[in-house]
């Protein structure tokens, strides 16, 4: 019996100390969250008429495109009418802050005139700033049409969707180079434009289709021309692609991203990446869609270069040239995506717009200085509470209190590694009241010492041998320890599941530290005491603060001595 216990609590620390071990060599910690290593808080309220679902799906969003910055448990809440972001440790606040800024408006406009930048160019005055992203690929086409290709890039292509589509995936921000779209055609003919071999197009044909391939007119913007306002649909903008390589001027916008449904997706599609979108139904969607394929497919005035710009808040994401004049039921988007960029562009066309108009109504930083000091803070009244519990614990079980320790420290180990793991996987931050969670199951964790110390004594007291002691005291605390543990779990899981915030941050460290408070005391609170009861040196009990001798006799006599 002692051998096996003592080869499982070989076999437990083992775990621990590969699992400890295993972080540290990783170098993973726990990431802290605003309140404890800084970052930045941006209020919005809205403007215009709205209700509360709106803002409800606002919020929705925002964390959408906030999850896509990688920042760990970022917190994104109402209050009121308003919503507040808070990005702790954010490595880029700039970009978190345009982020939570956007109206998030998907612009489908034509691409009147397009100039490549190189690295030693300026932009023309007033364009907006891209991100650094970028992508580019081609399209499938249809097995029974034709195509026809003068390029001397990989083009990106549109082609109509089949009825099945992939399961959609986490996204980012897209890069985009100029691209090519390829749409199947009705049996209606097409124009003809001159064709430019400095510019590769593809086009899927129906079988009963007339077409004629054709290529984008060249144009370059005049970097003296000013645009209008990015946000105003009916207004020509000067804009640039993600990855600012490209310059466009832009024309009124003839759709939104509502013409698509809330369903791209990023998906092998041909043997290569792209996104796959179906379109809404009727005048406000497929037929909108149609109406700006066919201007630029005809390359009038209305769209001289055949290139209709996808435009999010101001900066192209892409820029395809439209080949065919119509679509039916969706939309593949193909090329020489990777994967990362077939999963931004996905997310642009997924997100659509704002239900509502935000403006910010305050931005605060919070230092990493205050960070420290909260955090400092924390450490200082967990170890307090600690070494008040353990001199408490040294004072009435004595030797047993190193027993505390350990269990303490084993806890300790486990919630380390697991904490560490998941701010690595899932973007699990550690904030103040985190922290206040993991102070109160401190005493959870020492409650369930209490039910086994107290249950170990009684036994004892009743004339029985520590051996026996142990074992029977365990079996009875250890439903106690359960029940209670129980209870504390179903406390933190309704906190967690019924708010938001630091509250659900709170209920969920309180929820981790009492599975492990389980977990430690049955791998090793229960064949640690074990052992040690089956050693000589505390047989009798006496250095465990209990005296066996005196109590038993009480226990004999409980009536006492009359005088």
């Amino acid at each position: 019996m002692s051998r096996r216990l003592a080869t499982s609590l070989a076999i437990f620390m083992s775990v621990v100390a590969l699992a400890i071990g295993a972080t540290f060599a990783a170098g993973n910690e726990p990431s802290l969250g605003l309140d404890l290593q800084g970052g930045v808080s941006v209020t919005q309220e809205p403007v215009g008429d709205f209700n509360s679902e709106s803002l409800d799906i606002a919020v929705e969003r925002i964390r959408e495109r906030v999850d896509a910055l990688g920042v760990a448990e970022p917190e994104i809440i109402r209050q009121g009418d308003a919503i507040v972001v808070n990005l702790p440790g954010v490595e880029n606040q700039d970009e978190a802050i345009r982020l939570v800024q956007v109206t998030g408006e998907v612009l489908l406009r034509p691409v009147l005139a397009a100039t490549p930048i190189t690295s030693n160019e300026n932009p023309p005055a007033g364009v907006p700033s891209g991100e650094p992203s970028g992508s580019s690929s081609t399209a499938p086409t249809d097995p029974g049409a034709t195509s026809t290709t003068t390029a001397s890039a990989p083009p990106i292509s549109l082609t109509s969707a089949p009825p099945a589509t992939a399961s959609p995936g986490p996204s980012r921000r897209p890069m985009g180079t100029p691209t090519s779209t390829t749409v199947p055609v009705s049996a209606d003919s097409s124009t003809t434009l001159p064709a430019d071999t400095s510019t590769s197009t593809s086009i899927a044909v129906d079988p009963n289709a007339s077409t004629t391939t054709v290529a984008p007119i060249e144009s370059t913007v005049d970097p003296n021309l000013a645009g209008g306002d990015p946000s105003d649909p009916t207004a020509t903008i000067i804009a640039r692609n993600a990855d600012g390589s490209e310059i466009y001027q832009l024309g009124p916008a003839f759709a939104s991203g509502e013409v698509f449904n809330s369903d791209a997706q990023a998906d092998i599609i041909q043997g290569g990446w792209g996104v796959r979108v179906t379109l809404k139904g009727g005048a406000a969607g497929a037929d909108l869609w149609n109406i700006g394929a066919s201007q630029c497919f005809g390359g009038g005035a209305t769209c001289p270069t055949r290139r209709m710009a996808i435009v999010l808040d101001g900066v192209v994401q892409s820029a395809p040239t439209v080949n065919q004049p119509s679509f039916s039921g969706g939309v593949d988007i193909t090329g020489s995506f990777s994967e990362s960029e077939a999963k931004d562009l996905a997310r642009v066309l997924k997100s659509g717009a704002l239900p509502v108009r935000l403006e910010v109504q305050a931005v605060q930083t919070v230092s990493p200085t205050l960070g420290d000091d909260s955090l400092q803070a924390a450490i200082i009244a967990g170890l307090i509470g600690v070494a008040l519990v353990l001199l408490f614990m040294l004072f009435y079980y004595r030797t047993l209190a190193l027993v505390v320790v350990g269990g303490l420290l084993v806890s300790g180990a486990i919630q380390w590694s697991i904490i560490s793991l998941l701010s690595k996987t899932n973007g699990l931050a550690l904030s103040l009241s985190g922290a206040a969670g993991i102070i109160v199951s401190i005493g959870v964790t020492v409650d369930s010492y209490v039910v086994f110390f107290e249950k170990l004594k009684d036994e004892v007291r009743a004339g029985r041998t520590m051996r026996n002691s142990a074992e029977r005291s365990f079996k009875s605390a250890w439903r106690t320890i359960i029940a209670a543990d129980i209870v504390s779990l179903i406390g933190a899981f309704t906190l967690w599941y019924l708010t938001v915030g630091s509250v659900r941050g709170f209920a969920f460290f309180l929820g981790l530290s009492t599975l492990c408070d389980i977990v430690v005391a049955w791998f090793f609170t229960r064949p640690t005491m074990l052992l040690i009861a089956r050693g000589r040196r505390f047989g009798g009990g006496r250095a465990l603060g209990i005296d066996s001798s005196a109590d038993a006799t009480n226990s004999a006599n409980p009536a006492g001595s009359a005088a």
